[in-house]
């Protein structure tokens, strides 16, 4: 089997080395992530300028781009193969609700996916950030479970992991992006040469985290494993927009 990994937290996260290490065991890796990191970079692509890939020491690929860049790189110019399966991970911090449309992690597995690739999305939901181990052990039961039985059906999941010893998992569940409220304001400053700058604000905590959802199996010290797609149409809304048209 042929894993494609990828990230937003750059090519020297310790959740991407935790990950390749784990994966190895088990499928040829090849790693290609962003030089820096490229967190809330979302599905942008890099058209204004062209990429460098560059090779690190420990045998990971880098290129000046974004983890889109890195997924689209490496599966139409860099590979000889396409991969089997693309991982991106395992993030430093969640990516449930909201920050999935924002998150650069969730954004390069969602590139595979679009290139026809079975793709998974992974995240350390915690605060200490002590346990990579734990969401590079999910990983690889993800793995190990797909190749025994694939899916007939395109597949792009959404995988977060409490920060917790292995042995403290309380099992896997299959959810629902929850919600979270309305981001803090931008927190306004002065840099060193006078001049105002602003921060973009923290996420809002969790609104919508009932049963079912991301946020609430985390909470509860499950995997969430939420299921994503790609089309945004709001069918429920056409006939709606069509009258609303014709008025």
């Amino acid at each position: 089997m042929r894993i494609l990994l990828s990230n937003d937290d750059g090519y020297f996260a310790p959740g991407l080395a935790a990950l390749a290490q784990v994966l190895a065991t088990v499928a040829e890796v090849t790693v290609v992530a962003p030089e820096r990191d490229r967190s809330g970079a979302s599905n942008s692509l890099t058209l204004d300028r062209p990429l460098t890939l560059r090779n690190s020491s420990g045998g990971f690929h880098y290129v000046n781009g974004t983890p889109t860049d890195c997924v689209h790189l490496a599966v139409t110019g860099l590979l000889p193969h396409l991969p089997d399966m693309v991982i991106s991970g395992i993030n430093h911090g969640a990516n449930m609700g909201d920050d999935t449309i924002y998150s650069g992690t969730v954004a390069a597995a969602t590139e595979g996916f679009l290139l026809g690739i079975p793709s998974i999305a992974v995240s350390l939901a915690g605060v200490t950030m002590g346990h990579y181990a734990t969401a590079a052990q999910v990983a690889l039961e993800l793995v190990q479970r797909y190749c025994i039985q694939p899916l007939a059906q395109p597949m792009l999941l959404n995988v977060n992991v409490p920060d917790v010893p292995y042995a403290s998992l309380k099992g896997m569940e299959i959810t629902r992006l929850g919600k979270r409220h309305k981001a803090e304001p931008v927190v306004k400053t002065e840099s060193p040469r006078g001049e105002t700058v602003y921060w973009v604000g923290a996420a809002g905590g969790a609104q919508d985290a009932g049963a079912g959802t991301d946020f609430h199996a985390v909470a509860q010290g499950r995997v969430s494993i939420t299921p994503l797609q790609v089309d945004l149409t709001r069918f429920e809304q056409l006939d709606t927009i069509k009258q609303w048209m014709q008025e």
